[in-house]
């Protein structure tokens, strides 16, 4: 029997913004090395790691003088990019993925759909306009840069919560929880899972 493909990529994304430098294994042990330079987001990034079973080392220096807007935006352009060359043609992967995550007193659905047709549906009303210095507005923008590179139906549903901490923590959690389960392979599905016969 062959031995099974590596499902690794490496980006190198550079702009007058921000430097970027990304490695992913989706077949990793939820290993995270995270450098953002935004406290809060790498502690979001290392929860997703470690949710979606993926191995993500990332470094990122942006224009932090002016805010975190392009560090976060191109961080998730970076990730989605980053799916999109690990998951290659996706053959024999479930394509399809959901989770319902209960964050304390938050609730959170995700599901993904990594069709080819990028798509972002997200329904979040944070209580506080931050935490700490990071402004929670920019988790949108992370899973909009996300959604786009990856060409992925991404659907993000907070139904309630109070604390701006536990929904964006349940936000990225079960967001990671849905891809891991979208990006597992399916003994059954030899070729793209899709009757187009490509994705």
């Amino acid at each position: 029997m062959p031995a099974a493909k590596k499902r690794t990529s490496t980006i190198k994304r550079d702009t007058k913004e921000t430097q970027i430098r990304l490695s992913l294994d989706l077949d990793g042990t939820g290993a995270g090395k995270i450098n953002t330079g935004l406290g809060f987001f790498d502690h979001m990034l290392t929860l997703f790691a470690a949710h979606a079973m993926v191995d993500l080392t990332l470094e990122v220096s942006g224009d932090l003088e002016v805010d975190g807007h392009h560090s976060v935006e191109d961080t998730g352009i970076a990730l989605g990019e980053a799916f999109a060359a690990a998951l290659g043609d996706k053959k024999g992967i479930c394509r399809y993925g959901f989770f319902i995550l209960p964050m304390d007193e938050t609730l959170c659905t995700a599901a993904i759909d990594f069709c080819g047709r990028p798509t972002l549906v997200y329904n979040a009303e944070l209580p506080v306009a931050s935490v700490g210095t990071f402004d929670l507005e920019l988790i949108r923008e992370f899973w909009q840069g996300f959604a786009n590179a990856s060409a992925a139906a991404l659907h993000i549903n907070v139904s309630y919560g109070k604390n701006g901490h536990h929904i964006s923590e349940a936000i990225f959690k079960a967001a990671a929880r849905a891809i891991r389960a979208a990006c597992a392979s399916d003994p059954r599905q030899t070729g793209v899972p899709s009757t187009k016969g490509v994705l």
